[in-house]
């Protein structure tokens, strides 16, 4: 087994139906352009607000991926 190293970054999704939906549209679009993708760690989730009512949700994830070597 050879040895391997992740890259973590911070994300932010958002939805106007529900913090899952803004937590895969935040996965969804890094997969387009990170390879590898290995965990999502949901770290925070919060609303938008206007007027007392919800206008977004937002789900704050941890993403790690996994770096490439050239062997």
């Amino acid at each position: 087994m050879s040895n391997s190293v992740y890259k973590v970054i911070e994300l932010v999704g958002t939805s106007t139906e529900s913090w899952e939906k803004a937590a895969a549209t935040a996965v969804e679009t890094a997969s387009k352009s990170l390879k590898d993708l290995r965990i999502a760690e949901v770290v925070e989730l919060d609303m938008q607000l206007e007027n007392g009512q919800v206008m977004a949700y937002r789900t704050k994830l941890k993403v790690s991926f996994k770096y490439k070597t050239s062997d």
